[in-house]
């Protein structure tokens, strides 16, 4: 199977690329120079190919990365610094990001980079991390007067525990791929320039599986994984809203894009 058999898949304006190699698909996000962070048209375009993955029987494994130096670098926070409670709230404008997690084939995270924040949720939320020993992992929404609004709190407690949580969501420092490997937070580190080999060769051997069973065995396990998250998710997501309603939700979005520290008045 080639990327010519699915044309629709890839456009000059396309913010990922698909490729296929037998019955893998590869999704790759393509805005290095926003260092592949989150917009509503990228969600859109994954979400996209995702369900052609899910549609074609042919695909048996399904592997994301990013372009240049991320993996993701979080949200497009030029899309929310405006936003109020109000609209977060009604739109839900985050819920998209949720079909990655929903996906019945494997998906496997090859984080060559950055992924931070939103980045590192949808790492979260696929079934295998891969990392380059120069990847680096954070939830640093805190530091522009927000919370982790795409199952952060949540996956990242489930992954590593209370107390480590903790300190990365409420400091928002960053780790190294050595540390998240360590912690529980990523599945094994390659060099760089094995980083993609290793990510096909896995989702290759997974895709010549029993399809029915691959599905049965994920279901299963998210089944434990994720038992509680149903209600974690739906606290987190309010509560994310709720910092909309917040001037220094405000003040930290806007001090993140213009470059300086943010002065927080609490409230």
């Amino acid at each position: 199977m080639s990327a010519a058999e699915h044309p629709e898949l890839n456009h000059p304006e396309e913010m990922i690329r698909v490729d296929f190699d037998d019955r893998v698909m590869t999704i790759t996000l393509t805005r290095p120079n926003a260092l592949n962070a989150l917009c509503k048209k990228l969600i859109m375009q994954l979400n996209s190919a995702l369900d052609q993955a899910e549609n074609d029987t042919r695909i048996g494994a399904i592997v994301i990365t990013g372009s240049g130096k991320a993996f993701a670098a979080g949200a497009d926070i030029s899309e929310m610094k405006n936003l109020t409670f109000a609209e977060v709230a009604e739109k839900d404008f985050i819920k998209p990001w949720e079909r990655l997690s929903q996906c019945q084939k494997p998906v496997i995270a090859a984080v060559n980079g950055y992924a931070l924040g939103g980045g590192c949720e949808m790492a979260m939320m696929c079934d295998i991390i891969y990392a380059s020993e120069a990847a680096q992992f954070s939830q640093p929404e805190i530091t522009i007067g927000t919370m982790p609004g795409a199952g952060g709190t949540q996956r990242l407690t489930a992954l590593i525990g209370k107390t480590k949580a903790m300190e990365l969501c409420l400091t928002g420092r960053m780790i190294s791929a050595q540390e998240a490997e360590a912690i529980g937070l990523v599945t094994r580190i390659f060099a760089a320039h094995d980083l993609m080999k290793e990510a096909m060769a896995t989702a290759h051997k997974i895709a010549k599986f029993s399809a029915p069973v691959v599905r049965m065995i994920k279901e299963s396990i998210n089944n434990v994984a994720e038992a509680s998250l149903v209600a974690g998710i739906r606290t987190e997501r309010r509560l994310f809203q709720s910092t909309f309603a917040l001037e220094d939700r405000k003040e930290g979005m806007m001090a993140f894009l213009e470059k300086r520290p943010a002065a927080f008045k609490n409230r």
